[in-house]
């Protein structure tokens, strides 16, 4: 692992967390307010610096735009992040960015139309959260995945967090990026991400793939990003479950 920095990263959210975030290496939950060191948490962290632009900003002038003949969504997005975003090194700001991004992407009134009853609005809630610290990992332009934690394995560390069994872990995922998908959606995602300076990228095909999830910018190299990925996935997903608790114990 390279560490360039290993400043301990304190953030309060609206929300308070699950306390068993903790269960995770260099994680710790006082309700509301978040640490994170870098040293412990991450599996590599080469770059504290995020592409970053005003939530508020995001709500006022693009979630509201609609794409034209002329301008697709992607490109409003593209255009919007090029205007209004920033490169920062306060990764509290991007936490509490992304919490921002999720409650609104992950909020109740979709549940009806998911077409998944098991899915309920504390799951969302799961997925807001997952989805906030996911918003650490970085993607460089050459395609190198340049910062990694356990929340890029989404159905690994949401099973060792909240107790999921591998069934409900995966439908999970599903929800974050499968079966949410549709264009409405899809549509939102772009929007959104905006704020986090790229669009969500996904490295899996389906559940069982699992190789997650990460906030791209925009011109990444997809096919230096797809063997990055392959070759470290597996050994680094086997250290999230490591940390899995038996609720029988």
């Amino acid at each position: 692992m390279t560490t360039i920095d290993t400043t301990a990263i304190t953030v309060e959210l609206p929300d308070a967390f699950d306390p068993r975030w903790s269960r995770l290496p260099g994680v710790q939950v006082d309700g509301r307010r978040i640490t994170i060191d870098p040293a412990e948490y991450f599996f590599r962290f080469e770059s504290n610096t995020w592409l970053v632009a005003d939530w508020e900003l995001v709500k006022s002038q693009l979630l509201d735009v609609d794409e034209t003949t002329e301008s697709a969504v992607e490109q409003l997005a593209l255009d919007f992040i090029k205007q209004h975003s920033e490169s920062t090194s306060d990764a509290a700001r991007i936490l509490a960015t992304a919490y921002e991004v999720y409650a609104y992407l992950f909020r109740e009134e979709h549940l009806a139309g998911l077409g998944l009853p098991q899915i309920t609005a504390d799951h969302l809630r799961m997925l807001r959260e997952a989805a906030t610290l996911m918003a650490l990992n970085k993607v460089e332009l050459d395609g190198r995945i340049s910062n990694v934690g356990p929340c890029w394995f989404f159905p690994a560390a949401t099973s060792v967090v909240f107790d999921l069994d591998d069934e409900m872990g995966g439908m999970l995922d599903e929800v974050y990026h499968g079966g949410w998908f549709n264009e409405h959606r899809r549509t939102e995602s772009i929007k959104a991400h905006a704020a986090l300076g790229g669009r969500l990228v996904h490295g899996c095909q389906s559940v069982p793939d699992q190789s997650g999830g990460v906030v791209a910018p925009y011109g990444a190299s997809m096919a230096n990003f797809r063997d990055d990925l392959a070759a470290f996935k597996a050994g680094w997903i086997e250290q999230v479950y490591a940390h899995r608790v038996n609720p029988a114990a």
